[in-house]
């Protein structure tokens, strides 16, 4: 049947083919030349005008690739149509040279793309904090959560008292946590927001004790900037900012003034309010993209440099259960964005819809999404269970590393 000599190759990454080629024994100028070509992308152009779109697809099909846009835009009798450009990575390279010479903005756009062509393969990843520089490359990092809160939705009440918060944050370092995000206000849908000084009041002997204790990176969950400047004072070097600066317009510059790594996360409305307000989305990753664009160029242009940046796109936050699987199936998109991802599914409720399981009880499923997402290019996990999530950790890397 052939199958001895014939095989399909998946490849995702130009490290991949450069090996391939190699292994055939091509010339290093053929390897350089033909690698990109050995990629195949669909590049999706949002709500271009007709006559845009028809350039793309006359330049896509001059080079031997393909656009497919809407049935009216050849005629011209719509005003503008997506446009999905389809071709090897080398035509699309080849696509964004042309646009150069093209009016109608196609110059911008084929800035765009260039742009986005070198992001999508950025791999080696060093986040900056304060204190340290963090390589995000050989592993995926674990963030063990540590909630100081009496309404958490799994761990609630569980380590509100200081020193049991301190011994557990310790037990995550022995378990092999790399990072220890630290909340003092529960942000579970319907959840009832607390005032400053009382997260403070809850965080920061917490923070404190840690900081006499133990060398890791500490992290602070918050989306008030006067808690953040307090935790980031007593040892803190890590803001995650579920509302992605949003909440409080002050935060930019307590992050930027503090030299501190930022998480922003997705989430629409707040968490009063994100699961029962609009939860439909007509391209949810779309959206995310778009969202992230914006909020990044916010920080950026404030002062905060891109080395500080991570991105959460929001599980839970304002999705349905299957926005949730979608976000970890197609959590590759984001590579478009070149920052480091980390993402929080741990024991929350959309796994609780496919297993039947309580909060305590969502391991294996909870396993599962951060196997997915690693293998989509996930750099930090947020779990609660931190020693059984090292372990999986450790063999979903040796499988998108191998």
């Amino acid at each position: 049947m052939g199958g001895d000599r014939l095989k399909i190759l998946h490849i995702q990454h130009p490290d991949e083919a450069a090996e391939i080629l190699r292994k055939i024994g091509v010339d290093p100028y053929g390897i350089t030349a033909m690698a990109p070509k050995t990629r195949h992308l669909n590049l999706l152009v949002r709500k271009q005008p007709c006559r845009v779109a028809n350039i793309l697809k006359q330049e896509m099909l001059s080079i031997g690739g393909d656009a497919a846009v809407a049935r009216g835009a050849v005629s011209c009798s719509i005003d503008a149509s997506d446009v999905m450009v389809m071709g090897t990575v080398k035509q699309i390279t080849s696509l964004a040279a042309k646009l150069d010479q093209q009016p109608f903005g196609l110059r911008n756009l084929g800035r765009d793309i260039k742009d986005i062509l070198t992001r999508y393969d950025s791999k080696d990843f060093v986040l900056k904090t304060s204190r340290r520089k963090i390589t995000l490359t050989a592993k995926t990092h674990i963030m063990g959560i540590l909630n100081v809160t009496p309404d958490s939705f799994s761990d609630g009440n569980q380590y509100f008292n200081t020193q049991k918060a301190i011994d557990r944050g310790l037990q995550m370092v022995d378990e092999g946590a790399d990072i220890i995000d630290i909340g003092g206000e529960s942000t579970r849908p319907g959840a009832e927001p607390v005032r400053a000084t009382e997260e403070i009041k809850r965080v920061l002997p917490v923070i404190e004790g840690l900081t006499r204790k133990t060398k890791i990176p500490l992290s602070i969950d918050t989306t008030k900037s006067k808690v953040a400047k307090a935790a980031l004072q007593a040892g803190a070097e890590i803001v995650n900012d579920v509302s992605a600066l949003q909440a409080d317009k002050k935060m930019i510059s307590v992050v930027k003034d503090a030299a501190a790594a930022l998480i922003l996360m997705h989430m629409r409305g707040n968490p009063q309010n994100m699961q029962t307000g609009d939860l439909h989305y007509d391209d949810i990753m779309f959206d995310i993209i778009d969202y992230f664009g914006k909020v990044c160029h916010a920080a950026i242009s404030r002062g905060i440099q891109k080395a500080c940046l991570v991105l959460d796109p929001g599980i839970g936050f304002g999705k349905t259960a299957e926005d949730n699987f979608k976000i970890i199936r197609s959590l590759a998109d984001l590579k478009v964005l070149g920052l480091p991802v980390m993402i929080g599914t741990s024991r929350k409720s959309f796994i609780g819809k496919v297993t039947g399981d309580h909060p305590q009880d969502r391991l294996e499923g909870t396993a599962a999404t951060v196997v997915a997402a690693i293998l989509n290019g996930c750099r930090i996990v947020r779990v609660h269970d931190v020693a059984e999530i090292k372990k999986v950790a450790a063999v979903a890397d040796a499988i998108a590393r191998s």
